[in-house]
């Protein structure tokens, strides 16, 4: 059986080559957000079978950016289509193929993220490799999923430095275990709340009485605001936050959210779900 995937787009409008996988996640300094026990992983890899695969790029002094690529399953994907939905807080983005989930309720590709300009070659991409999958031979129609946020403050954006083989790279790569995070793929070149941003993942499984399903959330994170870590204003004490003078950055920015559930959803409740994501915005900044 199929896991259900949605996506959920909530758009608005220095660097460290060290990659943040070596460094500690919030749970392993002691901080526990929620009351809800996170999966294997902590990451959108605990439900079954959604795997990941990123393509980080640092190369000379401008070019900061990569792409990530989530997969729903290991199969042939436009065969075997996942339930899908959509929600859009802000329509500045460059977001491709959504209109389509909005029709049908389904994603029939990868779910792709990377920069602003990058977008329409990464998308290209993902039609390239549904097309070279030998039991599509006779498909004449892909409606490849792509989501971005601007990284042209750390990267050399208008180069599009991200190119068909970086995605197809990510697409090998992808794996359902641990998830790298911080400055890798899509998130290498991004910044969140006068920080340095990048991708974060995480999980959490609902007990056996309520059903027991594993949701699992992806972010590419590139806004404002004041940092708040579990309730703590730690932005504020740093000083670094929206209207702080030394800060060079803006209250406005991106957020793409990527979530995946194996609850027995229908597209239509999906949304309904995607829709409440919003509200995380409220909790960190």
């Amino acid at each position: 059986m199929l896991k259900a995937l949605f996506v959920i787009a909530v758009l608005f409008n220095f660097i460290n080559p060290c990659q943040s996988q070596n460094k500690s996640r919030v749970r392993d300094l002691g901080i526990e957000p929620g009351i809800l026990t996170p999966g294997k992983w902590n990451a959108i890899t605990d439900v079954e079978g959604v795997s990941v695969g990123q393509k980080t790029l640092i190369l000379g002094d401008s070019i900061r950016t990569g792409v990530t690529v989530i997969l729903p399953h290991q199969g042939n994907i436009f065969q075997e289509k996942v339930p899908a939905a959509v929600f859009v807080g802000n329509g500045f983005g460059k977001a491709i193929g959504f209109t389509q989930i909005e029709e049908l309720g389904n994603i029939e590709t990868p779910i792709a993220l990377t920069n602003t300009l990058n977008a329409f070659l990464v998308a290209n991409a993902l039609i390239d490799y549904t097309l070279s999958i030998p039991k599509n031979a006779n498909i004449r129609s892909v409606n490849p999923v792509v989501g971005e946020t601007n990284d042209g403050w750390l990267n050399d954006i208008r180069g599009r430095h991200v190119r068909t083989s970086h995605v197809l790279d990510a697409i090998k790569s992808a794996t359902d275990k641990t998830v790298q995070e911080g400055n890798v793929g899509a998130g290498t070149g991004t910044l969140c709340l006068g920080f340095k941003g990048g991708i974060g993942t995480s999980s959490r499984v609902l007990p056996k009485d309520n059903g027991g399903y594993t949701i699992g959330v992806m972010v590419q994170t590139n806004f404002g605001g004041i940092l708040t870590i579990n309730g703590a204003p730690v932005g504020k004490e740093l000083n670094n936050y929206y209207m702080a003078k030394e800060v060079p950055y803006v209250v406005d920015g991106s957020c793409m959210v990527v979530i995946a559930t194996d609850a027995p959803l229908s597209a239509r409740n999906l949304k309904r779900l995607a829709k409440r994501s919003f509200l995380a915005f409220g909790r960190v900044g």
